[in-house]
Parts: C-alpha cells; structure tokens; sequence
C-alpha cells in the first residue's frame, strides 16, 4: 500500500510540473499583455494553429491525469483516516467494557493491601521541641 501511495504521489508532482510547463507554452487566445507590449504572431514558437493542437490536448491529457491522481490520493488518505477513527472507537468500547467490570466487583476491605498505583500515604513524626524556636522565658530580648 505505501508502495502505492509513493508512486501516485510521484506520479501527481510530474504531471503537475508537465501541466505547468505545457500551460506556459501556450500562446493567449485573444493576445493579452503579449499583443500590447508588441508581441504579436510573429513570436509564436510552432506556428499559428498547429501548435495549439498539441499543446491543448496535451493540457487536457496532464488535467485529466492531474484530477484524476488528486481524488484518489485524497480518497485513501481519508480512508486511512476513517481506519484510524474506526480503531480509536474500538478502544474506547473497549475501555467503557472495563470501566462497567470495574464497578460491578465488590470494594476492597480497609485492611486491603494499596495498590502499587495508588499513592502511598506517609505520616512524618511531629515534635514540637524540634520544630519550634525556644519560648522566651518572660524576660525583653536584647
């Protein structure tokens, strides 16, 4: 499948870069910005008609070519995307289906071992000799 996927994308970027080059080749019907800054028929590469010939059905073939590679890169692309949100779904099926066992077991006892994910709780020893600053004993510091 990828093997695909390269050669059609391959196969897009030459018939763009050829559409491209064969668009430009083609002489203005009605002359355009050629015919006002001087161009005229004497700068026509192939000739008066017969080079349209060519060049316009070469336009049309790159076009079609063009069209066609673009629809169907984007329809399996959005395949591979439908496949990926069908998958995502499943796991979520699939972790609702454990979420509904988990409620129906009973609830451990409190004398129950933690669990290894559950956080541990410890208890520091408090000693309020250590912890505190010496009382005054009556008398005006210094």
């Amino acid at each position: 499948m990828a093997i695909i996927d390269t050669l059609l994308k391959l196969l897009h970027v030459f018939v763009c870069l050829v559409l491209m080059f064969v668009v430009l080749l083609q002489q203005g019907r009605g002359g355009g910005l050629g015919a006002a800054f001087g161009g005229g028929a004497a700068s026509q590469v192939f000739g008066g008609r017969g080079a349209g010939n060519i060049l316009t059905r070469a336009t049309a073939v790159c076009a079609a070519i063009f069209m066609l590679t673009s629809v169907t890169l984007a329809y399996r692309s959005s395949s591979q995307d439908r496949a990926l949100a069908a998958r995502v779904e499943l796991e979520k099926m699939k972790k609702a289906e454990k979420g509904t066992h988990k409620k129906d077991k009973p609830a451990p006892s409190a004398s129950a071992a933690p669990s290894p994910t559950a956080p541990s709780t410890i208890t520091m020893p408090t000693s309020a000799a250590t912890d505190t600053a010496p009382a005054s004993s009556g008398s005006a510091a210094p």
